[in-house]
């Protein structure tokens, strides 16, 4: 699903957000990426939606070397995958319905085909009785699960969250992370970059560490931390 072959993205500040960063993801997995702020997780996330291009080395999404990817491709990439963000980022003008029907219609989805697909993920996440309601009058667990609606309506191989419970109260951001995880078990490959050491704790999936922009750990079944953390090397999914 995802690989990156020796990847270094330096920003035009001189910034090194990477450094030589190698690692591969399997179709169906669920994968926590971790680090303090500045570490690169972030940057991660945008060489594979491709708003960044790496410096030196490849990212291959499905096999395909986007890092090389035409600029006019690039919207194609992005309907293969579902985002969602801290933020929530809903548009307050439209209502729950339009809000996730709006992803749909980005890429033509056909009117009658996108209403029922609709209806369908709001079941998912269990919105259904608030189709007609404004993001302003839902709590923040309920906007969480209308951006996690709007990532799923073009069924998605791919979903990306970065730090999607960053505004939550534990016992909403634990709702939401059962939720992704259903998701997952659909077979949809599910990548988190988080701060959230309890959920990352207790959900024990792989655990991709970044530290100044270099992976020094990646482990199957783990947690947020580990009692002695050995150096990367080609061991894990790396």
């Amino acid at each position: 699903m995802i690989r990156f072959d020796n990847v270094h993205k330096t920003y035009k500040t001189g910034t090194d957000a990477l450094r030589g960063v190698s690692f591969k993801v399997e179709d169906g997995e669920f994968l926590f990426i971790i680090g303090k702020s500045g570490s690169g997780k972030s940057t991660i996330i945008k060489l594979i939606t491709r708003e960044e291009k790496p410096t030196q080395g490849f990212v291959f999404v499905d096999r395909f070397p986007i890092s090389k990817m035409q600029r006019s491709l690039i919207p194609v990439l992005r309907r293969h995958i579902g985002m969602i963000f801290q933020d929530f980022r809903l548009i307050e003008s439209k209502n729950v319905f339009e809000n996730i029907a709006f992803a749909g219609e980005l890429v033509g989805m056909p009117r009658k085909k996108l209403i029922q697909t609709v209806d369908i993920v709001l079941s998912v996440v269990g919105l259904r009785n608030k189709a007609a309601a404004m993001p302003q009058e839902l709590s923040g667990g309920e906007q969480q699960r209308v951006a996690i609606a709007r990532a799923m309506v073009n069924d998605p191989k791919l979903i990306l969250a970065d730090e999607p419970t960053g505004n939550l109260d534990p016992q909403t951001s634990e709702s939401i992370m059962a939720l992704l995880e259903e998701i997952n078990r659909n077979g949809t490959t599910v990548v988190i970059c988080t701060h959230d050491s309890n959920l990352v704790d207790r959900m024990k999936k792989r655990v991709i560490e970044i530290e100044a922009g270099r992976i020094i750990r990646d482990d199957m079944d783990s947690g947020y931390t580990v009692c002695a953390v050995a150096p990367h090397a080609e061991g894990g999914k790396s």
